[in-house]
């Protein structure tokens, strides 16, 4: 963790469309609570802001943070204590893109923006539930070198019901040739509680996603990109900050509804609905939910956890070494995972001590 990081992570918890795979706090028919929702997020973090360090980065997720115009983005940036040279990332749908409400944003103090593509063929959209189209995403790349934004991500997922590993590598194929400097891959993953879960016949298969993972690591690494953590790939100096504090406990603050802090080594997060948060802030009360302290085994248990993920890796003595041939390298004085350890990552971290 770089000394003197600290980040604020902010909420925006409306969508056009609820994707079929999405377990995260978003509501596609509350678009009304909107206005209302960043009077609240502004006085949230306004009572905060007396006490926190400069932020040395600032992540807006959602739902789908891009409904917000370049003016409402403006208010709510301005109310945090920013340090200069911070990371700034807005997650962006391609749908709700221009050149004008990027460099609206770029004004605002936005520096980085992540683009969710999640596949470069349509009927593994339609699958997957998104509504944009290729041609979107090509718009939207295009308009993002326009404004001049020298960081930007592309997310995809692999693993759709219906994805063969051709239409896999046509996205690879189709996304490097957008030029990002960061790409995320992530595997489909089933979640309680989605349209996705409900329909076992759509469930990815384990076997499918391996080949896509490994299709993904060698065009990505052939094209410069280098792994830093299982899931993301980047050109050296275009690492995720905001997420790198994540992965090594870093501290932060969390400000909407269902958005998690970590500081002084307490966790709390808070409510999950936008009713219920606009609800409490109107009556003067903690939006808080719930809270956790871990004590120094457990933190010293998930931050090596954390840090197996990275390209860091963790102390040799901290793995039974001879447990795990193929799936852990040496890197110095530690061990990383190698890129079929990368697949079994949760495996290898079971064997921790």
């Amino acid at each position: 963790m770089t000394v003197g990081a600290f980040g604020a992570y902010v909420h925006i918890p409306f969508c056009t469309r609820r994707c079929d795979y999405c377990a995260f706090a978003t509501w596609d028919d509350r678009g009304d609570l909107l206005p209302a929702y960043l009077d609240g997020l502004r006085a949230e973090i306004a009572t905060a802001a007396a006490d926190l360090p400069a932020c040395t980065s600032v992540f807006l997720g959602g739902g789908t943070p891009s409904l917000l115009s370049a003016e409402q983005m403006a208010s709510v940036l301005g109310e945090l204590p920013i340090a200069a040279e911070a990371e700034v990332t807005v997650e962006c749908n391609p749908d709700t893109l221009s050149v004008d409400k990027l460099a609206g944003y770029r004004a605002a103090g936005v520096t980085r923006i992540s683009l969710g593509v999640q596949s470069m063929v349509a009927h593994v959209l339609a699958a997957l539930g998104r509504e944009h189209d290729v041609a979107n995403v090509e718009r939207s790349v295009a308009a993002i070198g326009e404004v001049g934004f020298a960081s930007w991500n592309v997310d995809v997922i692999y693993g759709s019901v219906g994805e063969s590993l051709d239409d896999w590598r046509h996205t690879l194929d189709a996304v490097l040739a957008l030029d990002p400097p960061h790409v995320s891959a992530y595997g489909l993953t089933v979640e309680p509680g989605t349209a996705l879960a409900d329909d076992p016949a759509r469930y990815p298969d384990d076997d499918l996603q391996a080949d896509e993972y490994v299709a993904a690591d060698e065009r990505f690494s052939a094209a410069g990109l280098a792994n830093y953590e299982v899931s993301n790939w980047a050109e050296p100096g275009h690492e995720c900050r905001h997420n790198h504090l994540y992965w090594s406990q870093g501290e932060y603050r969390g400000f909407g509804c269902s958005a998690h802090s970590h500081v002084g080594g307490r966790r709390w997060w808070n409510v999950r609905t936008p009713e219920r948060y606009l609800g409490l802030l109107g009556g003067g009360a903690s939006v808080e939910a719930g809270s956790e302290a871990l004590d120094t085994d457990a933190r010293r248990i998930e931050g090596l956890q954390l840090a197996l993920r990275t390209r860091a890796g963790v102390p040799a003595a901290s793995l039974p070494l001879d447990e795990l041939e193929g799936l852990v390298e040496p890197h110095g004085t530690n061990v990383v995972l190698t890129r079929r350890g990368r697949l079994l990552a949760n495996e290898v971290a079971l064997r921790l001590r």
